[in-house]
């Protein structure tokens, strides 16, 4: 009895073997290759935030700060009154400037009455209106001094900190506060040659490209920007050429100095494209599995250059008549023989929600 159960159960294991190595003789993996494809891809691109225009308000005469109009982080509008130096001086010069002037007038016209009369020759009245003409600009250059004395905003913006503070001395030329036009902002960002290159080949010079902000919260900016320009020369050093996007800022959120990340579509020509579930990853460098002319799948190591939703885009390491393994990755082993089914490169990609032209 115990001889005849051994030998069931010696049948039945045996049996179950054959049936699993068959199942397993039976399996097919699918297999696809790269595909060649004019593409686009989101590039992230680290930017500083800079205002319109931001300025330096600074001293044009020496004095004591004798009021401030406004406050700091304040908006301003253009002419208004933003800080007065104490004027007396000014004033004074004014003063002697006007009478020295109205001092001269009386010499002229008297001088005038007397060429009249041909008492006087013409000579002597072309140097008293000389003289008048002098005074004149001197009473001029007096009000120009005066006028600098009052500090007003040159444009609508926000005012920074105080540099110096109320009864300050100031000299001329001395830092007041600094001053930003909000209204639009710059933002300027740096791209690689070879991006450089895609981009002019792709877009006319009178399309300009649109692009998009991420902020530092990580929020995306709700106005889009327009990339305007490009600096004339590349960074020998980094290899770069900086790009300058334009964007609306009718909320005043952005601020001069911030930074955050430009995402522009960047086109991509003739490009390799694979899933990514194609790849596995060995110490930081990137695999897939490819098979040799025998069906034996072999590791093969690839570069990449971009990331899309479900895509890598390949720069080298396979050919577009290879065939690479599209699933089973952890079933198949180096070198191992195996059966497949082959499925169209387009017809996989079109099912990963790939956004191409």
């Amino acid at each position: 009895m115990f001889t005849f159960l051994s030998l069931c159960t010696l049948i039945s294991i045996t049996g179950c073997t054959k049936e699993e190595e068959k199942k397993e003789d039976d399996t097919k993996y699918l297999v696809t290759s790269p595909m060649r494809k004019d593409t686009t891809v989101t590039r992230d691109y680290v930017c500083q935030i800079h205002a319109i225009q931001h300025i330096e308000l600074r001293a044009l005469e020496k004095g004591y700060l004798q009021k401030i109009f406004v406050d700091e982080g304040k908006f301003v509008r253009k002419g208004q009154m933003m800080f007065q130096i104490l004027p007396i001086q000014y004033q004074a010069e004014l003063q002697k400037a006007e009478a020295e002037a109205n001092f001269v007038n009386v010499e002229y016209r008297n001088t005038k009455a007397l060429a009249d009369s041909n008492i006087v020759s013409k000579n002597e009245l072309a140097l008293a209106k000389a003289k008048l003409d002098k005074a004149n600009a001197e009473v001029s250059v007096a009000k120009i001094h005066l006028g600098f004395t009052e500090v007003r905003a040159p444009f609508d913006g926000i005012m920074d900190k105080f540099q110096v503070r109320l009864g300050s001395l100031v000299n001329e030329g001395d830092l007041l506060t600094t001053m930003s036009d909000n209204s639009k902002m710059w933002i300027y960002f740096n791209v690689p040659e070879a991006e450089y290159l895609n981009f002019k080949e792709k877009t006319k010079a009178e399309n300009m490209t649109n692009v998009s902000l991420m902020m530092a919260n990580q929020q995306m900016f709700q106005y889009p920007g327009v990339v305007q320009t490009i600096e004339a020369d590349f960074n020998n050093e980094t290899g770069n050429i900086a790009f300058r996007a334009t964007f609306p800022n009718p909320k005043g959120l952005l601020r001069h100095g911030e930074t955050g990340n430009i995402q522009m579509t960047v086109p991509l020509k003739n490009a390799m494209l694979i899933p990514q579930k194609c790849t596995f990853e060995v110490l930081e460098k990137k695999y897939v599995f490819v098979l040799d002319k025998d069906n034996k799948v072999r590791s093969r190591e690839v570069t990449l250059t971009s990331e899309m939703p479900h895509i890598f885009v390949v720069k080298s390491g396979l050919t577009v008549n290879d065939k690479i393994l599209l699933e089973g990755l952890r079933q198949v082993k180096e070198n191992e023989k195996i059966k497949y089914t082959f499925v169209k490169p387009a017809k996989v990609l079109s099912n990963l929600e790939l956004y191409a032209e």
